[in-house]
């Protein structure tokens, strides 16, 4: 299943209702077992979904939404393992993807296939993608591998681990930035100050996010904003226009996935904390 999710423009968005932002910029019903569910978002064409194999294998498909014979015809894809050890076989080439593991599939790949080692504790891969205009090598990014940066303070309640998978250095693609942040214990605050990327969009996926705990996630013009709440597996998605940042009821994690103008991880347009409104 593939839902497509239309641009809402920031004057709209002032005028929007609670369940008229969700409906417009969150989905909470991607994660779904024995299923691949997907969200295409007119904004920068980005994609994002799940695939939770049990005892049968799930093919990646296309859909008329791409027009495209096969997923990956014009896109490239980053898949993250947040469920039980599983694999995803790409045109006969299969790779063993343990939790936290990383999978960048290149355009041109054809035929993509998920499966679970067990459907008693199945894999959760959760699925980015964007259109591509190069082709780059398929590649495996195990947790240790990625690129791990150590931030934040007690203080500002925001000490975190930003592990990086597919950027520039690390794993080449031609758009997709990839990767996920996770809080310390006694820390909830991310993204915070906030800041907007002009030069392209984000997506949010939530997830260690407990039953009985929330996170809520501001989005808007720095000097109009809202809030969101969030609960495990949700996705938001952020235009170019507004702000991603976050505060929980305790610890979570979050996957990020960016596509646009450019791949620096650091091109943000920052807002100060005393100018939000």
């Amino acid at each position: 299943m593939m839902e497509v999710r239309y641009g809402t423009d920031r004057n709209s968005y002032r005028r929007m209702t609670t369940d008229e932002l969700r409906a417009a910029f969150m989905n909470t019903k991607l994660c779904e077992k024995g299923k691949v569910n997907l969200m295409y978002c007119e904004v920068e064409r980005g994609i994002a979904g799940f695939a939770v194999p049990l005892a049968k294998q799930l093919a990646l498909p296309a859909g008329k939404e791409l027009a495209s014979d096969y997923f990956c015809e014009r896109r490239e894809l980053g898949v993250l393992n947040i469920g039980g050890a599983g694999t995803v076989t790409v045109d006969g080439r299969r790779f063993d993807l343990r939790p936290r593991d990383v999978l960048y599939v290149g355009r041109g790949a054809k035929k993509v296939l998920f499966a679970s080692k067990s459907a008693k504790k199945p894999a959760e891969f959760y699925l980015a993608s964007y259109p591509a205009h190069r082709e780059f090598p398929t590649k495996l990014i195990r947790f240790e591998d990625a690129n791990h940066r150590h931030l934040g303070t007690v203080e500002d309640c925001n000490v975190r681990t930003i592990h990086q998978f597919i950027l520039p250095g690390r794993c080449d693609s031609c758009q997709l930035v990839m990767g996920f942040t996770q809080l310390e214990p006694g820390s909830n605050w991310n993204t915070m100050p906030a800041h907007t990327h002009e030069r392209r969009t984000e997506m949010y996926m939530y997830f260690d996010i407990a039953p009985d705990a929330t996170v809520f996630h501001f989005m808007g013009a720095g000097d109009e904003t809202r809030h969101l709440a969030m609960h495990n597996h949700d996705v938001v998605i952020s235009p170019m226009w507004s702000i991603h940042a976050g505060v929980g009821t305790r610890a979570y994690t979050f996957c990020w996935a960016m596509g646009g103008e450019n791949q620096a991880f650091d091109d943000m347009d920052g807002i100060a904390i005393a100018d939000l409104r």
